[in-house]
């Protein structure tokens, strides 16, 4: 098991791409926290992991407040002794233009998806030097390449990349590794609620599978095992790296056409329905 005996914390524990990270964390030997403003789903995320025998415990954490962040970290060490691996998932998304965004909307987007991030790093990061322990971030594609009427989260993303980078330069000489992950879509609840907001949902589902060069839109599990590599010890010599899990969403630059799998895998009846008004 590659985690066996580490001990993790899972910010946004309790759905989507913290969900099955905590869940595949566990199934390699960790302990794992599930750490979430939602104590009631956090909680039967670690029941399920304690069902198949593996530690767990939920701690009720809104990760833009600093004494919550706090509890957790105390919380953690209080129960397992030891911190290895902190993974910053929590996050929230803003899909609007820059002129229909409030104050308080964009404060509380860049509090939870980066001054979360610096909070949750200051309080563990005394217990990851002892361990020689890694952080791993959720970043975005969007914070490398930016996304049409999504500028703030775009710009909280890229500076999870950023402070990503430049962390991983003040820790390197404790051993204590930095990176981030950069997905594209992800069926994630997140994902869901921007779909809703769109005035063709189902037109926008589509689009985001074929946004992807791989005409699909990515699974929790394939972002979770992304964030086991960069947690186990097969990513030992990997730091301050932004790696990218986006089914080739960034190729096929100004090709304007579906990628090719759409001929062969889908039926012309099917393609003329659906994707003749479609852009990638």
């Amino acid at each position: 098991m590659r985690l066996k005996d580490k001990v993790v914390i899972v910010t946004g524990g309790a759905s989507g791409i913290g969900e099955a990270s905590a869940r595949l964390f566990a199934q390699e030997g960790a302990k794992v926290v599930v750490a979430d403003i939602n104590m009631e789903k956090a909680e039967a995320i670690a029941e399920k992991i304690r069902e198949d025998n593996q530690d767990s415990i939920a701690v009720h954490c809104d990760v833009s407040n600093e004494s919550h962040v706090c509890s957790l970290i105390e919380n953690t060490i209080t129960t397992f002794k030891q911190l290895d691996i902190l993974f910053n998932n929590a996050g929230i998304i803003l899909p609007k233009r820059l002129e229909e965004i409030e104050t308080a909307e964009w404060n509380r987007l860049f509090d939870v998806n980066i001054k979360s991030i610096y909070l949750t790093i200051k309080y563990a990061i005394p217990h990851l030097k002892q361990t020689q322990g890694n952080i791993i971030n959720m970043a975005s594609m969007t914070g490398v390449i930016g996304q049409r009427s999504n500028a703030a989260y775009s710009a909280s993303k890229g500076a999870v990349i950023a402070l990503t980078k430049a962390a991983a330069i003040d820790y390197a000489p404790f051993n204590v590794r930095v990176n981030a992950i950069c997905p594209a879509g992800v069926k994630t609840p997140l994902l869901e609620s921007w779909f809703e907001t769109q005035h063709d949902p189902e037109k926008a589902r589509l689009e985001q599978d074929l946004s992807h060069m791989l005409g699909r839109t990515a699974s929790t599990e394939e972002i979770a095992r992304a964030a086991l590599f960069l947690a186990s010890e097969e990513a030992s010599f990997v730091t301050g790296v932004a790696l990218p899990v986006e089914g080739g969403a960034t190729l096929g630059y100004g090709a304007g056409i579906k990628p090719e799998w759409e001929y062969f895998n889908h039926s012309t009846d099917y393609y003329q329905k659906n994707m003749n008004n479609t852009k990638i």
